[in-house]
C-alpha cells in the first residue's frame, strides 16, 4: 500500500460528463463536521469536537479511524487544518485526500508519513486518474507540523491541480491530456481523511516500525473549508480558474528546491523507460 490510499468506503460513483461543471453548487464557507462529514470507520476512535468545528482521529493496535464528506464534488478548493501525531509517530499515516470510487477511480492525495522522534514528517502527494497513479512527490516541511495547526489545501480545476501548505504552493500537476496523459476531471470525488498503521512501508521504507507502547496516536482536524462544486446545482467557484501568480511561482520553486525529497520525474531506477511526458512539459 506504499503509494495509494484506501478511503474504506463502499460507494461507487458513475462517470460524470465534463458538462456537469455547469450545474454545480458553490459552498464557499467553513464546513461543520456534524453537518458536512460523517465518521465512517474506527469504532468510536473518531470524535467530532468543538460543536462541529473540530474532529480527532485516533489509532491503536486494533484499528485506526476515518471520515468522509457527505457531498461529492467536481472541482473546487478544499482546505483543512491539521495538527499531526506528535512524538514517535513512526509507522502512522495521516491523510487528507479526494477520491472517487470503483474501477478506474480518480484520487488526489495528501498523506503525512510519521517518523521517529526528532525526525521530520514526510508529506507524500500523488495524483491518480482512471485508476493509475505513480506520480508521487514528497516533501519535508519547514516547520513542526505537530506543534500547531497548519492549513493544507487542494485546488482542483479542469486546467490543473495545486497542492498548498499554509497557502504556499508545493506542487502543481497540470492537465496534459493533449499529450495522452489522463487527468481527473470526469468523476466526482468525496473528501476523505484517515489515520492508520502502515509500518510495512510508511517510515523509511518500512525499516522503522510502530511503537505500540506510544498508542493511542491522535491527529486533529479543524476548520474544514469548501469552495467547491457539489454535483447538481449552479456553480461559480473561484477555484475553477485558479492559477499561480509570480509570487506563487517563486514560492513553488523555493519549496521544490529546498524541501522536496522525492520526485517521480527524477526516479530513473523506478522508471527506466524514461521521463513521463508531463515531467518534460511542466516547468515544475
Amino acid at each position: 500500500m506504499a503509494f495509494f490510499s484506501n478511503p474504506k468506503a463502499p460507494e461507487n460513483f458513475a462517470l460524470l460528463s465534463f458538462f456537469v461543471i455547469l450545474s454545480c453548487f458553490t459552498v464557499p464557507s467553513l464546513a461543520n463536521f456534524h453537518r458536512d462529514a460523517e465518521i465512517t470507520w474506527g469504532d468510536g476512535r473518531g470524535q467530532i469536537t468543538e460543536g462541529g468545528r473540530g474532529l480527532s482521529l485516533s489509532l491503536d493496535q486494533y484499528s485506526g479511524s476515518g471520515f468522509q464528506s457527505k457531498n461529492e464534488y467536481l472541482f473546487g478548493r478544499f482546505d483543512m487544518q491539521l495538527k499531526l501525531v506528535p512524538g514517535n509517530s513512526a509507522g502512522t499515516v495521516t491523510t487528507f485526500f479526494l477520491s472517487s470510487q470503483g474501477e478506474g477511480h480518480d484520487e488526489i492525495d495528501f498523506e503525512f508519513l510519521g517518523n521517529a522522534t526528532g525526525e521530520p514528517y514526510t508529506v507524500h502527494t500523488n495524483v491518480y486518474s482512471q485508476g493509475k497513479g505513480d506520480k508521487e512527490q514528497q516533501f519535508h516541511l519547514w516547520f513542526d507540523p505537530t506543534a500547531a495547526f497548519h492549513t493544507y489545501s487542494i485546488v482542483w480545476n479542469p486546467q490543473r491541480i495545486i497542492f498548498l501548505v499554509d497557502n504556499s504552493p508545493i506542487r502543481v500537476f497540470n492537465n496534459h491530456e493533449s499529450s495522452g496523459i489522463p487527468f481527473p476531471k470526469n468523476q466526482a470525488m468525496r473528501v476523505y481523511c484517515s489515520l492508520w498503521n502502515a509500518d510495512d512501508w510508511a517510515t523509511q521504507g518500512g525499516r522503522v516500525k510502530t511503537d505500540w507502547t506510544k498508542a493511542p496516536f491522535v491527529a486533529y482536524y479543524r476548520n474544514f473549508k469548501i469552495d467547491a462544486c457539489a454535483v447538481g446545482t449552479p456553480c461559480a467557484s473561484k477555484s475553477l480558474t485558479h492559477e499561480l501568480d509570480a509570487n506563487g511561482r517563486n514560492r513553488l520553486r523555493w519549496v521544490q528546491q529546498k524541501h522536496m525529497v522525492y520526485n517521480y520525474c527524477a526516479d530513473v531506477q523506478r522508471f527506466p523507460q524514461g521521463t513521463s511526458v508531463e515531467c518534460k512539459r511542466s516547468r515544475f
